[in-house]
């Protein structure tokens, strides 16, 4: 087993910085509660985990079918309970592709490897919350 290991420390008020692989992150709560805005929310950072997983994934094997789209994004869309403690009960991954010659076949194979066997991150969330995603190419 590998071991990962993050750190934060605080800053003042609601904000940290958070030092991942020598990466410095910032993290801060709204000005409603007590912080100032200085750095995104935690909770949204676990959908940029979740995206950047699948993105690395679907890229990398897309590169070795010789598919290179010309614009990718991963948008991600959770719904949280309204209740305490607020929690992400299911994600939709949206891929966008744009470009030429992207066969959605080998698309649907990228992104379902990534699903099914390679983000480690899609994996750990689909044991807790409804997981879901969609295919889209745009003009």
């Amino acid at each position: 087993m590998v071991k990962q290991e993050i750190k934060i420390n605080w800053l003042e008020n609601m904000a940290f910085e958070a030092d991942v692989s020598g990466h410095k992150i910032t993290i801060d709560a709204g000005e409603q509660v007590g912080g100032e805005n200085r750095g995104p929310r935690p909770k949204p950072l676990l959908m940029v985990g979740l995206a950047g997983c699948t993105a690395m994934d679907v890229i990398s094997i897309l590169k070795k079918m010789r598919i290179e789209p010309e614009e990718f994004n991963v948008r991600v869309e959770g719904d949280v309970t309204e209740e305490h403690p607020k929690q992400f009960e299911r994600m939709k991954v949206i891929y966008e592709f744009k470009g030429e010659n992207l066969p959605m076949e080998k698309l649907q194979k990228a992104v379902s490897l990534s699903e099914e066997r390679y983000c480690g991150v899609s994996a750990m969330y689909k044991k807790a919350i409804e997981m879901t995603s969609e295919i889209v190419i745009l003009n």
